[in-house]
């Protein structure tokens, strides 16, 4: 396996790790509590990628982590959590499928930015 393979082979299981966490808090707040897709999803999001952030920093890309970083990061696919939870509101998808469609979407759009942007060696 080359070292870009195993970087991806590392965010993967990092990834598969946040999911559950997401999915847990997800599920827990929308079903659990009544809260919309919307905010659930983002309030997920936020629990899930402060392990996320730090577990790829250390493990995947081996860089150094920063408060500059982390906010980019956060806000960049907070974004998106949002967007598809609100998406998820509007077309009434039931929870999972909202959870599923942001999972597949943060992959790869989480590892694209998170290699090119978030942990680039050139950025502090």
């Amino acid at each position: 396996m080359n070292p870009q393979q195993k970087q991806f082979a590392s965010y993967v299981v990092i990834g598969l790790i946040n999911t559950l966490i997401h999915g847990v808090v997800f599920l827990t707040l929308h079903i659990g509590l009544g809260l919309s897709q919307a905010y659930s999803n983002l309030s997920a999001f936020a629990v899930a990628v402060s392990f996320s952030f730090y577990a790829n920093a250390r493990y995947t890309f081996n860089a150094k982590r920063s408060w500059s970083r982390y906010v980019r990061f956060v806000g960049f696919m907070g974004l998106i959590s949002l967007a598809i939870g609100y998406v998820g509101d509007i077309y009434q998808f039931p929870a999972l499928v909202t959870w599923v469609v942001f999972s597949v979407i943060s992959l790869g759009c989480g590892y694209l930015y998170s290699k090119r942007v978030i942990f680039r060696e050139d950025i502090q």
